[in-house]
This record gives C-alpha cells, structure tokens and sequence, in this order.
C-alpha cells in the first residue's frame, strides 16, 4: 500500500489536507495523521492531489498516421501527464466523416485505450470544406464536431453545419483561420519574423474567422468553441460575444501561455499552428484566463516523426507534444510566478473542460504531484512518439507521481 500523507486535496473547487491511501487501485481517506504505518510499503509527503485532467484536443494519429502516434502511446502519454481523458481529434485516415469511418477509431480506442478517449466527428467531408459530413449518423459516438487543421472557409457552409449540430445538440469546435490571409505564412507576423526573414502569419487570419463565426452562433444558437486561441483580438471578441449572451468556448495551450515569438529559436519544436505570438497576446490570454474568457486548456498535443520536425521553421511540419509537460509548464511559469491561482488552472485542466463537453469525472480518477520537484525536461523520456516540444530543457516543477482512473493505476512512477 502506499500513503500520500498529509496530500492536498482539490475538492469542490477548494484544498482540503487529507491521508491517503492507495491500495490495489482503491482509495481510502483519513485525517492527516490517523494513518497506521504498519502497513504502508510506500509513503509521499505533502503530495497534490487532482481530478484527472480532461484534454479536449490532441491528435492520437490513428488510424492512418500510426508512425506519428498510436492510440496505445497517447494515451500512456496522457496518462503520464495527469490525463484520464481526452478528446481526439478527426485529422485522420480515414477521415471520421461517417458513422462506418468513425467506427475504425473507436474499434482501435476500445483495443488499446488505457484512459477514456472521445473521439470528434468531421464537420465536412474528408475536412475538405465542401460538403456536411454525416453528422446526424456520427451522432451516437461523437462527441463534437470539428474539421481541427483546417477552417471552414465558407460562411454558408459554416452556418448549415451550426444548424445540423444544434439539432443534435453537438459543439462545433473551431479551428478559425482564414486561409486567403496566411500568404505562405508559418510563424507569427511579428518582430522575429521580421529580423530573421521569415514569412509570418498575420493575427487576423485567426481573429478574422472567430469573428465571423461568433455572429453565425448568435444567429443559429449552436453551441460554439474555439480551438486553440492566439490572439488579444480573439480574446477580446469572445469575452464581448459571452457578454451579450453568445453560447461560446474557447480554450489555449500552455505554449501560448507562457512563450511568445521572443521566444523562437530555428528549429521545427518551435512550429506550431496558430504560431506562438507577440508578448502583448500572451498577456491578453493570460488576462482572460484569470477572468474566464478563456474556459480550459488544452495542448494541441500534435506529434510527428523526427524527420518531419527537424527542417527548420520554415519547412518542419506544424504541431507539438504537450500532454507531458502542461501541468509542470503551467505550474512553473504561472502558479509559482503567482500570475494565476492553482485553482484556476485545475479547473481549466479538469472541471471545465468536462462541464463544457459533458464528459463524467469517474469517482477514482485523479492524479497525484510532487509539485516541487524540480527536472530537466528530456523529450527523450517521453511515452508520446513524438519528440518536438518548445520546453525541451526547461527546468520544470512537478512530478506525476501516479494516475489512476476508474480504480486502476495508469501511470506510476518507478
């Protein structure tokens, strides 16, 4: 057995001190103190203990991309990372576009899933952009809807597809970019891009799309959520669209939390879309986490194969790992810098995504840290496949002690 004494609890969005114990994959709760040491073979001190995180964005790569990613090696990642659920995204072969291509996945995610995996449906077909996807048969085992990667460029299109899942009671989740303005585009349109010669991706090819599809969700109702916002301008348009009453969501990632293009370096781990930002975005989503414009986060996790990430900034492919290394990244740079309260960042790792998605918090699914353990990060340790990460040699707090989720321990530490 082993005993996590005096563990700090979040319970109903407040810390609570309890001994714990963890036994054959069960949990008992005790005052700090009360509990015998005959039987313990392992004792933590001062441990954190948290819901499992609830991440409503990765890309597991299968099937069809299996040399990137697999159901099995995501979620051993997430499971490392604090994780008992995820939301996969449909950037797949094939494309979940129907009822009979959504059904590939889930056979997979039933076979290898070591946490709970929910899979999103394409909104349009193959996520070409020109004809509805089968919503109404993915309804079942999907649960939202997204062409994640690419955005919906026509309007129209857009507006038929908010109609079609508010009939159903689905969210639209959003990847908003306006691909008549991204002009080769690849990192952000901002002083490094300028000093070092590179082509940028201006902020309104994200902003631009949100805008409009914030009018189109006022007009249809449609539960509305935007992936992976970037910009103070996105901020701004979402905090106003919740205000006049607009049913919306939006999550960012850690990156664009904590880095900016300051920040760039001249490798692919540094490459992701939407590109890492100026200063003055990053404090805007800083600034709107704090006050609940933005509801969650979430990594984008987005592995490639090494060959793919190592040409450079220009040529590497878009995406980076993150299910790894939110927690200790968030913790590190927000919490203890004292920019944002642990309990926010809990609740946008695991209460609100769940709330939002309607997704369950299985009665022993949590996850517990060391939150002042230092490391190195080594990509090289990592469960994920995939290798490109910007913290690469960060020096982090936290370390995940163990997951378990329904009653079995997914992860624990050696």
């Amino acid at each position: 057995m082993t005993l996590f004494a005096n563990a700090r609890m979040f319970d109903n969005d407040r810390f609570i001190h309890k001994d714990v114990v963890l036994a054959d994959g069960a949990l008992s709760f005790s005052a700090p103190g009360s509990v015998s040491a005959s039987d313990i073979d392992t004792v933590f001190h001062h441990c954190d203990i948290f819901p499992g995180f609830c991440d409503v964005h990765v890309h597991l790569r299968e099937p069809g991309f299996s040399y990137k990613e697999t159901i099995a090696t995501g979620t051993a990642a997430a499971a490392h990372g604090g994780y008992t659920a995820v939301c996969s995204m449909p950037n797949l072969n094939p494309v979940p576009d129907s009822a009979e291509h959504l059904a590939e996945q889930l056979a997979i995610i039933e076979r290898d899933a070591i946490i709970d995996v929910y899979p999103l449906g394409a909104l349009t077909v193959g996520q070409k952009g020109e004809v509805a996807a089968d919503l109404e048969g993915m309804a079942r085992h999907a649960i939202a809807y997204s062409d994640d990667g690419r955005g919906v460029q026509s309007a129209e299109m857009m507006e038929q597809l908010m109609q079609r899942a508010k009939a159903l009671g689905k969210i639209v989740v959003a990847h908003c970019e306006d691909n008549s303005l991204l002009r080769g585009g690849y990192i952000h349109d901002g002083e490094y891009a300028a000093a070092h010669g590179h082509r940028g991706i201006c902020s309104e090819s994200e902003w631009g799309p949100i805008k409009r599809d914030l009018a189109l969700a006022e007009k249809t109702g449609c539960a509305y959520h935007v992936c992976h916002i970037s910009t103070k301008e996105s901020v701004q348009l979402i905090r106003e669209a919740k205000a006049r009453g607009v049913n919306v969501t939006c999550e960012t990632g850690p990156h664009y939390l904590t880095l900016c293009d300051a920040d760039l370096e001249e490798h692919g781990r540094f490459k992701m879309n939407p590109p890492l930002r100026s200063a003055e975005d990053r404090e805007a989503l800083i600034e709107g986490l704090i006050d609940g414009t933005i509801d969650m986060i979430a990594t984008d996790h987005a592995p490639h194969s090494w060959e793919e990430k190592s040409k450079g900034l220009e040529k590497s492919a878009m995406g980076v790992v993150g299910l790894e290394t939110a927690f200790p990244v968030l913790y590190t740079y927000l919490v203890k810098t004292g920019r944002v309260s642990l309990e926010r960042i809990i609740d946008a790792l695991a209460i609100a995504p769940r709330k939002r998605f309607g997704i369950p918090l299985a009665p022993d699914s949590l996850t517990v840290w060391q939150c002042d353990d230092q490391y190195v990060v080594d990509p090289e340790t990592f469960r994920t496949k995939g290798r490109a990460t910007p913290f690469a040699g960060h020096r982090l707090f936290g370390t995940c002690i163990t997951t378990i989720h329904g009653g079995k321990t997914v992860w624990k530490i050696k």
